[in-house]
């Protein structure tokens, strides 16, 4: 760390932000949190009603980044850690009307009925494909189809897509919203062989490959131990921030009980959500230079957490969950087997499914009143997973702008934030619109806006 703590201003109590202060405020420097909601951890919550315990937005955490492994040590957290299901490694995928088992080894591919045998043959040979350095980019579904063709597009990527960011593979940018693909062709040509040689290479420095987790109580237990780690006063709920003016200091203005308040500080780290930036005035001239943030797109989603007798469920429901391809035409985008996935999520002699609905592809449905979105759900679940009566517990959350979608031209948002910083010197931005949609890459990218603000 620098020789001189700073005061720095924290913009935003989601995980990206509380990473940030947590490291900072370990660092001996005097930190604020800003956050308009009356909770902080942004869209990670749990709840535990009379038995059944129901998350309110990511569902399960992957153990992919070293910064999110350091921290559960940090937090003394790794005895709440509940390691997933070995029954999560199977995943199902409808094609037809059925789920089927998605393969994920070369003798299941061979044995499969979820592709042709022309697919599994495309995907054996992509192995030869030679390093391409592209002039320009491309959607996520011409990239994809370029390695494997269109009826992997269809039956594979499709709706991991919709699994991953309730988006359009058809407008997704591949440069940047799998930039580890991306750069897979660059280097190996291969996808295939890019993934095998980053195994390799982890293998060779002795790191383990992370499995699925949440933990005994939910997610929410991990916001909840970095607010309990922090000092006293440094988190300020139901404050929002309108501008930041910068000089010699920054000064910060916020609203808080509908009064006015400014505070000054050294730095100022955003950790604001797209909407939130581009609303945000930021410096002396009453300008917006973020509002083009605005137009990012970001398609509603709504949950549907349902519970039933086992019986009531004909499916074994011996997977990770369903995810279910536009070509197929439902209502649904997946389901989660969330009483499979870990243990205690439904009573003894229930279980639990976490519905999705709406996304980019079927934004309409994500609008529905609950009694008619509960009826096109029930038939689908009937239909694919044999579903018998009615739910004995159901919960409904809807994302009104659920995921940020790293669409063709993102990089102009990029470009945009960047600007901002070169502008305006002690500000830095990050978090789920420009580090990575996934809690680790933003628990990451806390990490990394805690080292630029201290140095």
């Amino acid at each position: 760390m620098s020789a001189a703590p700073k005061s720095i201003a924290i913009l935003g109590a989601g995980i990206t932000g509380l990473t940030a202060a947590h490291r900072l405020a370990k660092q001996g420097h005097q930190v604020r949190v800003f956050e308009k909601n009356a909770r902080a951890g942004g869209v990670i919550g749990s709840d535990f009603i009379d038995g059944w315990l129901l998350e309110r937005g990511p569902n399960s955490l992957l153990e992919s980044e070293p910064a999110l492994t350091a921290l559960l040590a940090e937090l003394n957290l790794h005895d709440q850690v509940c390691p997933a299901n070995p029954l999560a490694k199977k995943r199902f995928i409808v094609r037809d009307g059925k789920p089927i088992a998605a393969p994920m080894s070369p003798p299941a591919l061979m044995k499969t009925s979820l592709f042709s045998f022309g697919a599994k043959c495309r995907l054996l040979g992509e192995i030869f494909h030679r390093p391409r350095q592209r002039s320009h980019d491309v959607s996520l579904a011409e990239f994809i189809a370029d390695h494997f063709g269109q009826e992997i597009v269809d039956y594979g990527l499709n709706p991991f897509v919709s699994g991953v960011y309730a988006g359009d593979p058809n407008k997704l940018s591949a440069q940047h919203a799998f930039p580890t693909l991306w750069e897979n062709e660059r280097k190996h040509g291969s996808l295939i062989r890019g993934m095998m040689a980053t195994a390799k290479a982890r293998k060779a420095s002795g790191q383990k490959r992370g499995g699925i987790f949440s933990f005994k109580r939910g997610l929410k237990t991990l916001p909840d131990a970095l607010v309990a780690a922090l000092p006293p006063d440094v988190l300020q709920l139901s404050t929002a921030v309108e501008s930041l003016t910068p000089g010699a200091t920054w000064t910060v203005r916020y609203r808080r009980d509908n009064v006015l308040h400014e505070e000054t500080f050294d730095r100022v780290i955003s950790a604001l959500t797209a909407s939130a930036l581009a609303d945000l005035f930021i410096g002396t001239d009453g300008a917006r230079p973020l509002a083009s943030l605005a137009e990012i797109e970001f398609p509603p989603v709504t949950a549907l957490f349902l519970g039933y007798r086992r019986e009531q469920v004909a499916h074994p429901l011996d997977g990770f969950g369903m995810l279910v391809p536009a070509v197929e035409k439902r209502s649904i985008l997946g389901v989660l087997f969330s009483s499979t996935l870990f243990p205690g999520r439904a009573p003894d002699g229930h279980v639990a499914l976490t519905v999705m609905v709406g996304g980019s592809r079927q934004p309409e449905l994500a609008a529905l009143p609950v009694d008619e979105l509960l009826t096109l759900v029930q038939s689908d679940l009937a239909q694919l997973l044999g579903v018998q009566g009615d739910p004995v517990f159901w919960r409904h959350r809807a994302w009104p702008r659920a995921i940020p979608q790293y669409n063709l031209g993102y990089e102009r948002h990029l470009d945009a934030m960047a600007a901002c910083e070169r502008q305006f010197p002690g500000l830095f931005i990050g978090g789920q619109c420009r580090d990575g949609i996934a809690v680790p890459a933003c628990i990451a990218a806390g990490e990394k806006l805690a080292a630029r603000a201290s140095a």
